[in-house]
């Protein structure tokens, strides 16, 4: 635990040194009300991301490398076959995902650079010009080398406390990050310029009605993380020389939410791209003009937002348990080890029982990922509107982020669950010794 906590200071130390060559301030490169890309890619990199430092990247590369390893070993027979291995070939994967996370890093450093040049936020000369020739190649080598160095270093230390510490590396460094955005979080609820508790009034109830809620969030995404469905399964029993085997009754769980938490990283990653997008093109786009209006339905201000986002949540848990769930798979295994489902008979109507049970609980976690995901939403504009009806300027703008919750509950979780596993461990080893 000390080794890890170690690797977090490490990592939490790097996210304040900024990279050479910018000058970004104190208010950072993001504003909090876009709902850009960038304000995911901030929230993902403890603000990181917004103040230019090393780790600015944060690990992103490495999430979506893994992803895309996920992806392309349902795709490319080689990296399924490299999957079915054993250990060898996750080693082998493990190094592809590496090599993957390098060039994502790089690209996504680049891509950095160009907005932050863009935007002055790169050194310039004595006039106020920004370098050209050799001195502003020089000054993209640095930057684009530090963040790819960040990354790379990153998702090192995720290593190290996977064989040195509790394990679960990289979520522990998400978690970290997305921790170290709290005290913003409060002090924007009790600020001297922004803070709701300033203004008096209704603000006073609204904001333990917020706490309460972020109880009760966590609460639900407990007992959603932990439900699960069980499939009964009855072993035959079968004669082996004298002894007999088998003959136990027991069940096949399958988690409710299965997927986890990356339909909603999908689907926030995707309709945070059009707002990215205007951002870049806003002078070239006239007020009232159709793209003005299509690019205002991907605000999270507007009722289109949360009908999108929950469709788009529904269709990615099911593409997702689609790639982490064969049916015709777990009914081959269940009918080779002498087992079956009792009243369903063994083989493809097993496999279409199974996979009716899957389709049920999928569409039942992504609607429960949904409520988590939509909830703030909903809840920040209804308090903002009943707050202008009552004439209050300011709104309640809840930084609730259904992302950020259900990642650190997911990985508090998790980490219990590896603690208490090294600690039954350790008995064990205690005893036979």
């Amino acid at each position: 635990m000390i080794y890890t906590a170690l690797i977090v200071l490490i990592f939490r130390i790097g996210s304040a040194i900024p990279v050479p060559f910018t000058n970004i301030g104190d208010a950072g490169i993001i504003d909090a009300e876009a709902g850009t890309f960038m304000n995911y890619l901030a929230m993902m990199t403890g603000d990181a991301f917004n103040y230019g430092t090393i780790f600015a990247m944060s690990i992103t590369p490495y999430i979506n490398s893994s992803i895309i390893m996920q992806l392309l070993a349902v795709a490319i027979p080689a990296l399924e076959r490299l999957q079915q291995e054993g250990e060898e070939g996750r080693k082998k994967i493990a190094s592809i995902t590496r090599f993957v996370t390098i060039v994502l890093g790089l690209l996504q450093s680049t891509a950095y650079f160009f907005y932050l040049r863009s935007q002055n936020y790169i050194v310039t000369d004595a006039n106020g010009a920004q370098f050209t020739g050799f001195a502003a190649f020089f000054q993209a080598l640095v930057i684009v080398a530090c963040l790819t160095a960040g990354t790379a270093l990153i998702m090192w230390l995720g290593e190290r406390i996977n064989d040195n510490g509790i394990g679960n590396g990289i979520s522990i460094i998400l978690f970290a990050g997305i921790v170290s955005r709290i005290p913003t979080l409060i002090t924007s609820l009790f600020g001297p310029n922004t803070g709701y508790i300033r203004y008096g009034g209704p603000y006073y109830v609204l904001s333990p009605v917020v706490g309460i809620i972020l109880i009760l969030m966590i609460a639900f995404i407990v007992w959603m993380d932990n439900a699960e469905r069980r499939i009964p399964i009855q072993y035959a029993k079968r004669v082996v020389g004298r002894k007999m085997y088998g003959g136990q009754n027991t069940h096949m769980p399958i988690k409710v939410n299965m997927s986890g938490v990356m339909p909603i990283i999908f689907a926030s990653s995707i309709l945070s791209l059009p707002p990215t997008i205007q951002m870049f093109i806003s002078s070239k786009i006239a007020e009232g003009s159709f793209w003005d209006k299509f690019f205002s339905l991907f605000s999270s201000s507007h009722w289109a937002y949360a009908i999108i986002y929950f469709v788009f949540i529904i269709a990615f848990a099911y593409f997702y348990s689609s790639i982490q769930y064969n049916p015709i798979e777990m009914s081959k295994n269940i009918r080779e080890n002498g087992g079956s489902v009792p009243g369903i008979r063994p083989g493809e109507p097993t496999a279409r029982y199974i996979g009716k049970i899957i389709n049920r609980i999928t569409l039942l976690g992504a609607l429960l990922l949904s409520i988590v995901a939509l909830f703030p939403i909903v809840f920040s504009q209804v308090a903002s509107f009943a707050l202008s009806k009552a004439g209050y300027t300011q709104g309640m703008n809840v930084s609730l982020g259904g992302t950020s919750i259900i990642i650190l509950v997911g990985v508090a979780l998790e980490t219990v669950k590896q603690l208490e596993s090294q600690m039954m461990m350790r008995h064990y080893k205690g005893f036979l010794d």
